[in-house]
């Protein structure tokens, strides 16, 4: 008979990284059938519920506290397992470039450490990343801030205090950038080239980057400047400032402009600013209804797809592009068993998770999402799906205290055998987005789940279609072609182009379900994108890790919760250093 207990662990920090790792060897160990660790959050508690690994313990924990479940054959078992928590926890990762160097503890003793650097990124847990940022621009640097759960306030803050300064910030929650042929955080290796990018999706300028790549043009920057850049309450104050950026470079000869529809106000500035670049500008507000194909030097583009096509055709003089010769596979009917109708999609980039809702628009009456188009499709529970569903799992729910789904498999994984279990279930469809600073091997984890959620449908009488996604480049660390092939093998079918991924899939449903849809600022210093790059990393180690493995320079600060993450000693310590 099985057992599960638990251990709480209060004030408890380590990398989300090392959680993943600890949560793996714990699975690992004699005995153990599954294991969670995770903070406490609301969030995580509902899928230690799911999971069947909520104890009492767990229900009660705070959201700062660590959370440490097991489920045993026995109690001996569980109990060994949980003695094992603290060599686990101690016992260093496999060896990098990174292992011998002294690493400080604070951004001052970092900055004296390396002063050449330009940029600090930050990666720690939300309620921290505000200060840790605010302190790396009163240090002079600019900010790659990755960390999401930060206020709409503090964001406002820190991009106005670093406009007034010279200086940027790309984010928060900005998952991906391009400086100078190096890749920040999640980024596919695409070669130089004369076409550079502000984005505000980190997935969106990953699929546009690695299109461009793939159509044999290449990447001078991609400036990422977070989700809500260009919300009325920002004002797009970095996107404006990449544009700037862009303009004087001169290795930029073509730009594209990459984002949600920002508002009216927001769109008319911003538009503005693009055709004073005096370079043609693609301009994709995704899902945006455009004023016409071209306004001056403007050009728009309505999926990632043009966008990178009409980017490489302007960089080339208009020489046709390689578009690789992908097209939707045949919608062939398949033998779906009565009662299959519905799709799946679990992703882990938000911006393509949004261009899915819009394409498959042409396809079904309405998607149910975690981050709907029309708050009448939002789902009352993003751990169950309605009918049509796609699912951002790197949406904020589901990555308080838990790595996030580019570098931690394990909960898209779940969820993807739990879909599978359901009748009614025909397409589930998957993003595999490669690149530093994303999982080493997705398709190796994922492979395995596709292949046994085939294997599932096929007991109960049912066919199975997965659709992916494959966001990358043949230069890429994870080596495309053998992420593709292992999804194959798997029984997936396999694109690099969304809309052939989203076209198959939606031909699919439609045979299924074929009723229609009824200041004036200081300039950024051009330097931080033109000199080599050199950076201050607090956070995710493994961000470090992939810079040096780019070549740059970094320097990986040992980074804590100032004062035991006690807030009230935090505001006091923030007041004295003005």
């Amino acid at each position: 008979m099985t057992v599960i207990k638990s251990e709480i662990r209060s004030g408890a920090y380590y990398d989300s990284v090392i959680l993943m790792q600890l949560q793996r060897s714990l699975t690992a160990l004699p005995g153990i059938q599954d294991a969670g660790v995770v903070m406490g959050t609301a969030a995580n508690k509902d899928i230690l519920q799911l999971t069947g690994l909520l104890t009492p313990e767990a229900r009660d924990a705070a959201a700062d506290d660590l959370v440490i479940v097991v489920l045993a054959e026995d109690d001996d078992a569980a109990r060994s397992a949980l003695d094992e928590v603290d060599a686990l926890l101690t016992k260093r990762r496999a060896s990098s470039e990174l292992d011998d160097a002294y690493r400080p503890k604070s951004l001052e003793s970092a900055a004296a450490m390396l002063p050449e650097a330009r940029w600090v990124l930050v990666s720690v847990p939300g309620r921290y990343a505000a200060g840790v940022a605010r302190e790396g621009l009163r240090l002079g640097k600019n900010i790659f801030l990755y960390s999401d759960n930060v206020s709409v306030d503090d964001e406002v803050a820190l991009k106005q205090s670093a406009a007034a300064k010279g200086l940027l910030v790309m984010g928060p929650d900005c998952g991906t950038a391009i400086v100078n042929g190096v890749g920040l955080g999640f980024a596919n290796k695409v070669r130089p080239g004369p076409i550079g990018m502000v984005a505000a999706s980190g997935t969106g300028l990953q699929q546009v980057s690695a299109r461009i790549h793939q159509m044999g043009s290449g990447v001078s920057h991609a400036l990422g400047t977070g989700g809500r850049d260009l919300k009325e309450a920002v004002g797009a104050i970095t996107a404006r400032q990449g544009l700037d950026l862009l303009r004087r470079d001169p290795e930029t000869h073509v730009i594209v402009l990459v984002s949600k529809p920002p508002s009216a106000t927001v769109a008319a500035e911003l538009l503005h600013a693009a055709r004073a670049t005096g370079k043609p500008v693609v301009v994709d507000f995704i899902g945006y209804a455009p004023p016409a194909h071209r306004v001056d030097n403007l050009h728009f583009a309505t999926t990632f797809d043009e966008t990178a096509r009409l980017a490489v055709e302007l960089a080339s003089a208009g020489e046709s592009p390689d578009t690789a010769g992908e097209q939707p596979a045949s919608e062939a009917a398949l033998p779906f068993a009565n009662g299959q109708r519905y799709l799946r999609g679990l992703y882990s980039g938000g911006t393509l998770a949004y261009e899915a809702l819009l394409l498959l628009q042409d396809y079904v009456p309405h998607v149910y999402s975690n981050t709907p188009l029309d708050e009448e499709y939002r789902l009352t529970n993003s751990l169950a799906s309605q009918e049509d569903t796609i699912i951002d799992l790197g949406e904020d729910e589901f990555t308080v205290g838990r790595l996030h789904p580019m570098m931690d498999n394990d909960l898209r994984i779940r969820r993807l055998l739990q879909e599978a279990d359901d009748p009614e279930v025909a397409v589930i469809l998957l993003d595999v987005v490669l690149g530093y600073g994303a999982h080493a091997d997705p398709a190796g984890e994922l492979a395995p789940a596709v292949a046994e959620a085939k294997v599932k449908a096929q007991n109960a009488g049912r066919v199975l279609e997965v659709v992916a996604v494959v966001v990358g480049t043949d230069e890429d660390p994870q080596d495309m072609a053998s992420q593709c092939e292992q999804l194959e093998a798997a029984g997936a079918r396999v694109y690099a182009s969304h809309d052939a991924a989203i076209g198959h899939a939606g031909g699919l449903l439609r045979c299924l379900q074929p009723e229609p849809r009824t200041a004036s600022e200081p300039a950024v210093d051009l330097a931080m994108l033109t000199d080599p790059l050199a950076a201050i990393n607090a956070g995710l180690e493994s961000f470090a890790e992939s810079l040096v493995e780019q070549g740059a320079t970094a320097v990986h600060v040992d980074w804590r919760p100032p004062a035991g993450g006690n807030e009230k000693l935090m505001a006091i310590l923030a007041r004295m250093k003005g």
